[in-house]
């Protein structure tokens, strides 16, 4: 099937081929995809090759590559909250934490599309490669108030687990998409007073099922996506919203990934 790379800033993934139909995640600037299925009006069926997921784009927001470009490895990725570049020579701003495929000296081709950079992008950590928490925790307060949003993965909008994938992304640890297979990955942290930064925290709601995930900073805070990105505090039994002493999620598990 072909192959294809998103060239807007943040394309919408829907649950079916529809405008009005839910948006279910987002595909990113730069991230590949494979074309799966296609439908009347432009609509593609296309899995995100990042983490697998499924869902339906507008086939005007991507462009169309040879497969040694899709299989080639994500080398950078842009660094600031908002990043300008250039596709054939017309300026876009996309979000921060894009990735970049085939980029050599600013620039990078995709099919019948020229990327060019204004600004040196950052090296994006090998898979396996040792975490520097400092980093991750930089990259994590850059999502600081951003508003939450179904189905986003970007710092102008964001879900619990967008938020955790893409800063884990940055320091070389894939994640999935959904909170309740992110929970599926990494190894048990049996006691919170066990945790550290970088851990994540997962969260059930009353049929068991698991909702929501946050980002631990040490055994007490938690910085995770609910109404916005915020920092709360957290105990044995889960999340007390700081602004007004409620208690909004009950802890089921503890994950740690490096």
């Amino acid at each position: 099937m072909p192959y294809a790379i998103v060239v807007v800033p943040v394309a919408p993934l829907r649950a079916t081929a529809a405008h009005r139909s839910e948006m279910i995640s987002q595909l990113l600037w730069g991230e590949g995809v494979e074309i799966i299925n296609t439908a009347p009006d432009g609509w593609v069926e296309v899995v995100n090759q990042y983490d697998g997921y499924t869902g339906w784009a507008s086939l005007s927001h991507l462009e169309e590559v040879p497969e040694e470009t899709w299989l080639a490895p994500a080398t950078h990725y842009l660094p600031e909250w908002s990043n300008e570049v250039l596709l054939n020579g017309q300026r876009m701003v996309v979000p921060f934490g894009c990735l970049l495929k085939g980029y050599t000296n600013l620039s990078a081709k995709w099919g019948n599309v020229q990327v060019a950079l204004e600004e040196k992008p950052t090296i994006l950590p090998p898979t396996g490669s040792p975490v520097n928490t400092r980093h991750l925790l930089a990259d994590a307060m850059k999502f600081l108030n951003t508003a939450y949003l179904w189905g986003g993965r970007n710092v102008f909008g964001v879900d619990c687990s967008g938020f955790v994938q893409n800063v884990f992304k940055l320091s070389g640890i894939p994640l999935l998409r959904d909170a309740s297979q992110q929970a599926t990955q990494g190894t048990t942290v049996d006691f919170l007073q066990e945790a550290r930064l970088g851990d994540l925290a997962f969260f059930d709601n009353p049929e068991g099922r698991i909702t929501h995930v946050g980002l631990l900073l040490n055994d007490h805070e938690i910085i995770h996506s609910s109404g916005k990105v915020r920092i709360d505090p957290i105990d044995n039994q889960g999340i007390i919203n700081a602004d007004t002493n409620v208690r909004t999620h009950q802890l089921r598990i503890i994950k740690r990934f490096f």
